[in-house]
């Protein structure tokens, strides 16, 4: 099965089995926090939209602590970069009907949260098809170390599917139920 097709078949498994009171216990998230000794530092985010996982909750804790949280924002050339975000601010509606930061001030996260459709063993993610995250990461890695973790819902494992050489993988998956390392 190629990933346009399984792309397909997992936003349909998405939507049938989207349960909103299945979330990333902020515990979990938290642990890899501590273990990496990031303290304090810049957090990116995404705004969940068509039964994604919800991070909202974690964001808003990680706010509460002091650290700085940015979302991102598409680009006009199909890019997309993380601006300062607060629970407090007004967002825009992009494109694609994701809110998105009015904000005008860049961040370069220190951790980067990512949501996918679907994802293997190996920490490869299945996104929407565009690139976005994969273009983000291969960016950052050239002007930082940081950290991705993905944000999924344990249905959302596959056993395999063919990986490019785009395709970048992530640190860490956290679902409701693991931490994939």
């Amino acid at each position: 099965m190629d990933k346009n097709q399984l792309r397909k078949l997992a936003l349909k498994k998405r939507k049938l089995k989207y349960n909103s009171s299945l979330e990333i216990n902020f515990k979990k998230f938290k642990s890899i926090l501590t273990k990496k000794n990031i303290l304090k530092g810049n957090i990116g985010g995404y705004y969940p939209v068509n039964f994604e996982i919800d991070c909202l909750k974690i964001l808003e804790k990680l706010e509460n602590n002091n650290y700085n949280i940015s979302l991102p924002k598409i680009k006009t050339n199909n890019r997309m970069d993380f601006y300062k975000f607060s629970f407090r601010d007004p967002l825009s509606i992009n494109k694609f009907g994701i809110p998105e930061p009015i904000n005008a001030v860049k961040i370069y996260p220190d951790i980067i949260i990512v949501p996918m459709v679907a994802f293997n063993n190996d920490l490869f993610r299945i996104g929407y098809g565009g690139g976005y995250y994969d273009r983000y990461i291969e960016k950052l890695n050239k002007k930082k170390t940081f950290i991705s973790i993905g944000f999924a819902y344990s249905f959302q494992k596959v056993s395999k599917f063919t990986v490019n050489k785009f395709d970048k993988s992530l640190d860490f998956i956290i679902t409701e139920r693991d931490i994939y390392k």
